[in-house]
C-alpha cells in the first residue's frame, strides 16, 4: 500500500510530518514496520522524534550527571541503501542498518541468505511515479507549476496505486480452467475492497462524510 506522501523540503522538521502521517496509520497492535531510504540524514533523526524516548544515562558518579538523550524504541528497524559509484558507474551496494537487529530486518524484508538488501526497497516506488506521472520526470516541460496541484496529482496517483494498478507480487494462484492467477491490488491485499476498481468507479466514487 501506498500510505501517504508530503510534499515539502528536505528536512527534518517534513520527515517529522511524514513519519508522524504514517505512524497515524498504524493500529496498535501491529509491529512497527521496517523502514529504507537512501543515504539521507534527515531521516535518521526524524524517525527517533517519532519513534523515540527519552533515556537518562546511568550517573558514575564521577564528573558531570549525563544528561537525558533522544534513543530508539527497541523494535525500530531502519536500514540506509545507497549505491557507490566511481565516474557515474555503480560500483557498490552498500546497506547500513542504523536502527534494529540485523536477523530480524533480514527476515521480515525476505532478502537472501546472504543478508543482501538492494536498492530497490528504496528506489522501485520512486520508478513507478516517474513512469506514471510526467511531472516527476527529470528535465521535463511538464513539472507542477504550483504546490497545489502537485499534490492532487500525487492523490490521484495514489489512489490509481491502491485501487487500480494490480500488483504481480500480490497476485494468487488458483486452480481454474480459465485463468491461473488471481490479480490483486493493494487495498484487495488489504481487504478494503474484494475486486479491482476501474477509473470511472474511482472517479465517481462519493467519499463518506467524515
Amino acid at each position: 500500500m501506498l500510505l501517504c506522501h508530503h510534499e515539502g523540503k528536505r528536512s527534518t522538521e517534513d520527515a517529522i510530518e511524514l513519519f508522524t502521517e504514517v505512524e497515524k496509520m498504524r493500529d496498535a497492535s501491529s509491529p512497527i514496520p521496517v523502514f529504507t531510504s537512501d543515504d539521507w540524514d534527515a531521516f535518521e533523526e526524524a524517525l527517533l522524534n517519532v519513534y523515540g524516548k527519552i533515556e537518562l544515562p546511568q550517573y558514575k558518579g564521577i564528573g558531570r550527571k549525563p544528561l537525558p538523550k533522544l534513543v530508539p524504541l527497541d523494535n525500530l528497524k531502519y536500514v540506509k541503501v545507497l549505491k557507490k559509484k566511481v565516474k557515474n558507474i555503480i560500483v557498490e551496494t552498500i546497506q547500513r542498518i542504523i536502527f534494529g537487529d540485523p536477523k530480524e530486518i533480514f527476515e521480515m524484508l525476505g532478502a537472501d541468505s546472504n543478508g543482501f538488501i538492494g536498492t530497490s526497497y528504496a528506489e522501485r516506488i520512486n520508478l513507478t511515479i516517474r513512469t506514471s506521472l510526467s511531472r516527476f520526470i527529470r528535465k521535463g516541460m511538464n513539472f507542477s507549476k504550483t504546490k497545489r496541484k502537485h499534490t492532487k496529482a500525487l492523490d490521484l496517483f495514489q489512489a490509481w496505486y491502491n485501487f487500480i494498478k494490480p500488483h504481480k507480487s500480490l497476485k494468487l494462484k488458483i486452480e481454474s480452467e480459465n485463468k491461473k492467477w488471481f490479480q490483486r491490488t493493494p487495498a484487495m491485499a488489504e481487504g478494503i475492497t474484494d475486486h479491482m476498481w476501474s477509473l470511472k468507479e474511482l472517479l465517481t466514487f462519493r467519499v463518506p462524510v467524515q
